[in-house]
Protein backbone atom coordinates (compact mmCIF):
# COMPACT_ATOMS: atom_id res chain seq x y z
CA UNK A 1 0.00 0.00 0.00
CA UNK A 2 1.48 3.26 -0.87
CA UNK A 3 -0.71 4.78 2.52
CA UNK A 4 -1.97 3.03 5.24
CA UNK A 5 -3.40 4.81 8.26
CA UNK A 6 -4.16 3.10 11.57
CA UNK A 7 -5.96 4.64 14.78
CA UNK A 8 -5.35 7.75 13.59
CA UNK A 9 -6.70 10.66 16.49
CA UNK A 10 -6.11 14.21 16.46
CA UNK A 11 -8.28 16.87 18.45
CA UNK A 12 -7.87 20.63 19.43
CA UNK A 13 -8.14 22.48 22.66
CA UNK A 14 -10.33 25.36 22.78
CA UNK A 15 -9.20 28.35 24.94
CA UNK A 16 -10.97 26.99 28.18
CA UNK A 17 -9.19 23.58 27.68
CA UNK A 18 -12.05 21.61 25.90
CA UNK A 19 -10.61 18.86 24.30
CA UNK A 20 -12.44 18.29 21.10
CA UNK A 21 -11.59 15.34 19.32
CA UNK A 22 -11.95 16.08 14.99
CA UNK A 23 -10.50 13.05 13.58
CA UNK A 24 -10.25 9.35 14.54
CA UNK A 25 -10.14 7.27 11.88
CA UNK A 26 -9.46 3.18 13.03
CA UNK A 27 -8.22 2.16 9.33
CA UNK A 28 -7.81 3.52 5.62
CA UNK A 29 -5.79 2.44 3.11
CA UNK A 30 -4.41 3.62 -0.72
CA UNK A 31 -2.92 1.88 -3.15
CA UNK A 32 -0.16 3.09 -5.91
CA UNK A 33 -1.67 4.90 -8.64
CA UNK A 34 -5.13 4.33 -7.19
CA UNK A 35 -7.76 6.87 -7.33
CA UNK A 36 -10.11 7.35 -4.37
CA UNK A 37 -12.94 10.05 -3.38
CA UNK A 38 -13.84 10.84 0.07
CA UNK A 39 -17.29 12.17 0.67
CA UNK A 40 -16.90 15.07 3.35
CA UNK A 41 -19.63 17.04 4.50
CA UNK A 42 -18.83 20.42 6.33
CA UNK A 43 -17.39 19.29 9.41
CA UNK A 44 -16.72 15.78 9.18
CA UNK A 45 -13.18 16.76 9.34
CA UNK A 46 -12.22 16.32 5.94
CA UNK A 47 -9.29 19.03 5.80
CA UNK A 48 -7.67 18.00 9.22
CA UNK A 49 -7.67 14.27 7.75
CA UNK A 50 -6.07 15.72 4.69
CA UNK A 51 -3.50 17.68 6.56
CA UNK A 52 -2.48 15.12 8.75
CA UNK A 53 -1.79 12.90 5.88
CA UNK A 54 0.18 15.62 4.70
CA UNK A 55 2.25 15.50 7.46
CA UNK A 56 1.07 19.93 7.32
CA UNK A 57 -0.71 18.94 11.04
CA UNK A 58 0.72 16.13 13.60
CA UNK A 59 -1.44 13.38 15.09
CA UNK A 60 -2.10 13.17 18.57
CA UNK A 61 -1.59 8.99 18.09
CA UNK A 62 -1.71 6.48 15.89
CA UNK A 63 0.04 5.47 12.54
CA UNK A 64 0.38 7.42 9.11
CA UNK A 65 2.80 5.28 6.91
CA UNK A 66 3.16 6.69 3.03
CA UNK A 67 5.26 5.22 0.70
CA UNK A 68 6.97 3.11 3.43
CA UNK A 69 7.97 6.04 5.80
CA UNK A 70 6.57 6.24 9.29
CA UNK A 71 5.12 10.17 9.06
CA UNK A 72 3.78 10.22 12.48
CA UNK A 73 7.41 9.42 14.11
CA UNK A 74 8.78 12.27 12.24
CA UNK A 75 9.99 15.47 13.56
CA UNK A 76 8.28 18.33 11.72
CA UNK A 77 10.78 18.93 9.07
CA UNK A 78 11.48 15.30 8.12
CA UNK A 79 7.42 15.52 7.20
CA UNK A 80 8.17 18.95 5.45
CA UNK A 81 10.96 16.51 3.32
CA UNK A 82 8.32 13.63 2.72
CA UNK A 83 6.22 16.20 1.87
CA UNK A 84 7.88 17.97 -0.68
CA UNK A 85 9.50 14.56 -2.20
CA UNK A 86 6.22 12.39 -1.80
CA UNK A 87 3.14 14.87 -1.96
CA UNK A 88 1.07 16.83 -4.47
CA UNK A 89 -1.32 19.50 -2.42
CA UNK A 90 -4.42 20.88 -4.54
CA UNK A 91 -6.10 23.20 -2.44
CA UNK A 92 -9.66 24.77 -2.56
CA UNK A 93 -8.83 28.20 -2.67
CA UNK A 94 -5.66 27.40 -5.10
CA UNK A 95 -2.85 29.45 -2.53
CA UNK A 96 -1.40 30.37 -5.28
CA UNK A 97 1.39 33.30 -4.54
CA UNK A 98 -0.19 36.76 -5.98
CA UNK A 99 3.44 38.09 -6.48
CA UNK A 100 4.42 35.84 -8.92
CA UNK A 101 3.50 34.20 -12.67
CA UNK A 102 1.92 31.32 -13.20
CA UNK A 103 5.52 29.84 -14.31
CA UNK A 104 7.11 31.01 -10.99
CA UNK A 105 4.55 29.77 -8.79
CA UNK A 106 4.99 26.06 -10.36
CA UNK A 107 8.92 26.64 -10.24
CA UNK A 108 8.35 27.86 -6.50
CA UNK A 109 6.71 24.60 -5.69
CA UNK A 110 9.88 22.92 -6.97
CA UNK A 111 12.41 24.64 -4.38
CA UNK A 112 11.38 22.32 -1.35
CA UNK A 113 11.68 19.24 -3.96
CA UNK A 114 14.68 17.54 -5.74
CA UNK A 115 15.30 21.64 -7.35
CA UNK A 116 13.63 23.92 -9.99
CA UNK A 117 13.25 22.24 -13.66
CA UNK A 118 12.09 25.18 -15.62
CA UNK A 119 11.47 22.78 -18.47
CA UNK A 120 9.40 20.71 -16.85
CA UNK A 121 7.16 23.72 -15.05
CA UNK A 122 6.63 25.07 -18.68
CA UNK A 123 5.70 21.82 -19.78
CA UNK A 124 3.16 21.36 -16.89
CA UNK A 125 1.44 24.49 -17.96
CA UNK A 126 1.45 23.61 -21.63
CA UNK A 127 -0.30 20.19 -20.89
CA UNK A 128 -2.88 21.91 -18.54
CA UNK A 129 -3.69 24.22 -21.38
CA UNK A 130 -1.66 27.27 -19.88
CA UNK A 131 1.18 27.84 -22.80
CA UNK A 132 0.00 31.25 -23.34
CA UNK A 133 -0.35 32.23 -19.76
CA UNK A 134 3.10 31.47 -18.42
CA UNK A 135 4.14 35.34 -17.60
CA UNK A 136 0.17 36.08 -16.17
CA UNK A 137 0.27 36.57 -12.50
CA UNK A 138 -3.13 34.99 -10.51
CA UNK A 139 -4.87 38.27 -10.98
CA UNK A 140 -4.44 38.15 -14.49
CA UNK A 141 -6.08 34.61 -14.51
CA UNK A 142 -10.01 33.38 -14.46
CA UNK A 143 -10.98 31.10 -11.47
CA UNK A 144 -10.36 27.99 -13.68
CA UNK A 145 -7.13 28.92 -14.94
CA UNK A 146 -5.81 29.38 -11.47
CA UNK A 147 -7.29 26.15 -10.68
CA UNK A 148 -5.09 24.34 -13.65
CA UNK A 149 -2.07 26.37 -12.47
CA UNK A 150 -2.58 24.65 -8.93
CA UNK A 151 -2.87 21.87 -10.38
CA UNK A 152 0.50 21.99 -12.17
CA UNK A 153 2.24 23.28 -8.98
CA UNK A 154 1.10 20.17 -7.43
CA UNK A 155 2.69 17.47 -9.92
CA UNK A 156 5.70 19.86 -10.23
CA UNK A 157 7.48 17.32 -7.82
CA UNK A 158 6.21 14.28 -9.58
CA UNK A 159 4.67 13.15 -6.51
CA UNK A 160 3.12 10.01 -5.45
CA UNK A 161 0.35 10.83 -4.38
CA UNK A 162 -1.95 14.16 -4.77
CA UNK A 163 -4.65 15.41 -1.96
CA UNK A 164 -7.23 17.08 -3.80
CA UNK A 165 -9.66 19.44 -1.09
CA UNK A 166 -12.73 20.30 -2.38
CA UNK A 167 -10.52 21.32 -5.68
CA UNK A 168 -13.70 22.28 -7.60
CA UNK A 169 -15.56 23.74 -4.82
CA UNK A 170 -14.82 27.50 -6.77
CA UNK A 171 -16.04 26.40 -10.14
CA UNK A 172 -19.34 26.22 -11.81
CA UNK A 173 -20.63 22.83 -12.91
CA UNK A 174 -19.11 23.09 -16.35
CA UNK A 175 -15.61 23.94 -15.34
CA UNK A 176 -15.47 21.83 -12.28
CA UNK A 177 -16.14 18.51 -14.32
CA UNK A 178 -13.38 20.01 -16.63
CA UNK A 179 -10.85 20.62 -14.03
CA UNK A 180 -11.69 17.07 -12.35
CA UNK A 181 -10.92 15.44 -15.66
CA UNK A 182 -7.62 17.30 -15.56
CA UNK A 183 -6.65 16.40 -12.58
CA UNK A 184 -7.39 12.37 -12.69
CA UNK A 185 -5.93 12.71 -16.37
CA UNK A 186 -2.53 14.28 -15.32
CA UNK A 187 -2.66 11.43 -11.92
CA UNK A 188 -2.74 9.00 -14.40
CA UNK A 189 0.01 10.51 -17.14
CA UNK A 190 2.67 10.67 -13.48
CA UNK A 191 1.41 7.18 -12.28
CA UNK A 192 0.10 9.96 -8.96
CA UNK A 193 -2.61 7.91 -7.13
CA UNK A 194 -5.05 10.73 -5.91
CA UNK A 195 -7.34 11.07 -2.84
CA UNK A 196 -9.94 13.64 -3.42
CA UNK A 197 -12.16 15.18 -0.55
CA UNK A 198 -15.80 16.11 -2.03
CA UNK A 199 -19.22 16.92 -0.76
CA UNK A 200 -20.43 17.04 -4.63
CA UNK A 201 -22.10 14.00 -5.18
CA UNK A 202 -21.66 14.48 -9.22
CA UNK A 203 -17.91 14.51 -8.42
CA UNK A 204 -18.49 11.70 -6.15
CA UNK A 205 -20.18 9.32 -8.14
CA UNK A 206 -16.98 9.30 -10.93
CA UNK A 207 -15.03 7.73 -8.79
CA UNK A 208 -14.84 3.63 -8.83
CA UNK A 209 -14.07 3.63 -5.20
CA UNK A 210 -15.62 6.59 -2.88
CA UNK A 211 -15.58 6.25 1.01
CA UNK A 212 -17.80 8.41 3.27
CA UNK A 213 -15.54 10.21 5.83
CA UNK A 214 -18.50 10.63 8.26
CA UNK A 215 -18.51 6.39 8.30
CA UNK A 216 -14.76 6.34 8.63
CA UNK A 217 -14.11 8.62 11.38
CA UNK A 218 -15.69 7.76 14.54
CA UNK A 219 -15.12 11.34 15.77
CA UNK A 220 -18.61 12.24 14.41
CA UNK A 221 -19.67 15.30 12.39
CA UNK A 222 -17.83 18.34 14.36
CA UNK A 223 -15.64 21.23 13.20
CA UNK A 224 -13.05 20.50 10.35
Amino acid sequence: MLLSVSNLQKSFVSPDGERTPIVDVPSFTLAAGEQVAVRGASGSGKTTFLNLIAGILQADSGSIQLDGQHLTAMTESGRDRVRARTLGFVFQNFNLLQGYTALENVMLGMMFGPGVDRAHARGLLERVGLSHRLDYRPAQLSIGQQQRVAVARALANRPRLVLADEPTGNLDQRHAGEALALIREVCSEQQAALLLVSHDPTILSSFDRCADLAVLNRAGSLPS
